[in-house]
């Protein structure tokens, strides 16, 4: 028989709105530009096919965290977004049944080294260090679709130090949940546990040491932390 020489750290588990179940996390792939304001910010056409990059499951702390300023960067910025985590896995998925696919949803924080990535844009390299550093992505507990159903519309903002940065509704997304959800199972096999971070608004910005940073959604509650 054989024996594992390494053995990896399980995936991580997050709270649910019910104390007695969690959830586990598989992978984490983020749609870039899903508001139409958010893509004119950053420089880009407010109407393009959704690209996706992605973070390891391992960056992915629960809300309420207090964590050490990443190294290698010194303009780390917020990005508040609405969380959509994979219940039933496919490939293919239509849009019309791709909601039958999602098991719940949460607030989260895909926090990013704006400088890094600023420079990984110039000199045309990818984007992983700039978003997939340790503790980039912060989620709040999740939401099952069965007791919230697919948020489509409500409040989403975030605030550093209680002074509000960003502010829009989900409705504002370009791009839908369903829609999201069908364009990337065409790309990957989706599997249960895979999130997807479905794009933030306007207004990103800086988060500095010692300062706090809250994301809420209405209906879907608060990702929060702090950097020490």
């Amino acid at each position: 028989m054989t024996r594992l020489a390494i053995t990896p750290p399980a995936p991580p588990r997050f709270a649910t709105t019910d104390p007695s179940v969690e959830v586990g996390l598989h992978r984490i792939f983020c749609v870039g530009r899903n508001y139409a304001a958010h893509a004119r910010e950053m420089g880009h056409d407010d109407r393009e096919p959704p690209f996706f990059f992605s973070k390891p499951a391992s960056a992915a702390v629960a809300s309420g965290a207090t964590l050490s300023y990443p190294p290698a960067t010194s303009n780390l910025h917020h990005e508040a977004e609405l969380v959509a985590l994979i219940g039933t896995g496919g490939t293919d998925i239509p849009v019309e049944q791709a909601l039958d696919h999602v098991w719940g949803y949460a607030a989260g924080n895909d926090l990013t080294r704006r400088d890094l990535q600023a420079e990984a844009k110039e000199m045309r390299r990818p984007w992983d260090m700039a978003k997939g550093f340790d503790a980039s992505a912060i989620l709040g507990p999740f939401h099952p679709a069965s007791e919230v159903g697919h948020p489509s519309k409500g409040r989403i903002t975030a605030h550093v130090q209680g002074e509000l940065r960003q502010e829009s509704d989900l409705s504002d997304m370009i791009w839908t949940v369903p829609e999201i959800v069908a364009h990337l199972s065409r790309l990957v096999t989706l599997c249960p546990g895979d999130l997807i971070m479905t794009g933030t608004p306007d207004g990103v910005g800086s988060v500095a040491p010692g300062q706090d940073c809250v994301v809420a959604i209405e209906g879907l509650g608060e990702a929060r932390f702090r950097y020490a």
